[in-house]
């Protein structure tokens, strides 16, 4: 549908890219990723004259924001972001230094109270049709997740 974009650092304007999700470094935190995938998606949509749901960038925007949220807090900080357009979904892919992969929390502990956070993985599961964790050969992980624009 559209071309693999990539964020560069020094004008930050997405740019065609021929290498494969998170191969490229990108922003340093969530309001920039955000940034980046409202940018992506809207120029995919200009470009191809594509219709894309209105809860679809804010979907999008949210599953970047909670995988780099992540990252940093539990993946030893992000060491690459990726977002591309593949068919009729964006790719988010975010790359961290831990080998550990993501967990749910349950809802409650065991004294029964709910427990601050947790619950940026099950926002991901649930607003993407795809989601993957691949181990990288120099070590850590890429979270790579689909989210449906229509």
């Amino acid at each position: 549908m559209c071309e693999k974009h990539r964020t560069d650092s020094d004008s930050l304007i997405e740019q065609p890219s021929t290498a494969g999700p998170c191969a490229h470094p990108g922003p340093c935190g969530p309001a920039d990723a955000r940034r980046v995938v409202e940018r992506v998606i809207s120029e995919c949509c200009r470009t191809t004259r594509t219709r894309c749901a209105a809860h679809a960038l804010s979907d999008a925007q949210l599953v970047a924001s909670e995988l780099t949220t992540n990252a940093i807090l539990h993946g030893g900080g992000m060491t690459d972001f990726h977002v591309d357009v593949v068919g009729r979904g964006v790719r988010v892919c975010v790359s961290d230094r831990s080998d550990r992969l993501p967990v749910a929390r349950p809802p409650v502990d065991r004294q029964g109270r709910r427990p601050s956070g947790g619950r940026g993985w099950p926002i991901v599961c649930r607003l993407a049709q795809d989601v993957q964790v691949s181990d990288l050969p120099s070590g850590g992980k890429c979270i790579t997740a689909v989210v449906p624009l229509t």
